[in-house]
């Protein structure tokens, strides 16, 4: 969902955002327009540059085995927690308004996006997406069902376990892990714009 927010009024940044879930390696590279494979490339480097940041690294530490080898699916999810928890501070419109908004520029690019990409917002539509993720027990029903998508066994499913002695580490890191991302991310894209010549 961050990304989404961080990647400005660019319909084509915010579609490459969410297809960046979906999209592996660079052979649909000559598929999509610029503009949104550089969307797609945003979300790689973000998720890489969020993945080194002290602050997750030292996050991680605090999840106990079997929970610590997906500790990136659970922080993803808790960091999407408080962001909507937090939407007004970080948005110039509601979070509401923001998922119409998401919606309507999905249903403008239709024959761009993917049918996984369709999958989800078909669940999203049906789990009130993404202003629900306000709800704990969201985050953790969708962890649940990522859980049952992996293909080895894992401990998603009883994240509940341990949700609430970490609940105040994912509060405490997000607004300085969220603001280091929002500085880097707009740094990427001024540099890409400079090297295009845009």
């Amino acid at each position: 969902m961050s990304h989404l927010l961080l990647y400005g009024d660019s319909d084509e940044l915010r579609l490459g955002a969410m297809l960046g879930d979906f999209i592996r390696g660079r052979s649909a590279m000559a598929f999509y327009p610029d503009e949104v494979w550089k969307g797609i490339e945003l979300h790689r480097h973000t998720d890489q540059f969020v993945d080194s940041l002290p602050d997750v690294v030292n996050l991680r530490k605090y999840f106990s085995p079997p929970f610590r080898r997906y500790s990136g699916i659970v922080i993803d999810l808790a960091f999407d927690r408080e962001l909507a928890l937090r939407w007004e501070q970080y948005a110039s419109e509601s979070l509401e308004s923001f998922d119409s908004g998401v919606r309507l520029m999905l249903a403008m690019n239709n024959h761009l996006v993917t049918d996984e990409l369709r999958g989800f917002m078909s669940y999203a539509d049906r789990r009130g997406l993404f202003a629900a993720y306000r709800s704990k027990s969201e985050i953790l029903y969708s962890l649940r069902g990522l859980g049952t998508r992996l293909s080895r066994p894992n401990p998603l499913h009883r994240v509940e376990e341990i949700w609430d002695e970490l609940a105040p580490r994912f509060s405490s890191s997000f607004e300085l892990v969220f603001l280091q991302v929002q500085s880097e991310v707009e740094a990427w894209i001024k540099s890409r714009s400079t090297s295009s010549g845009s």
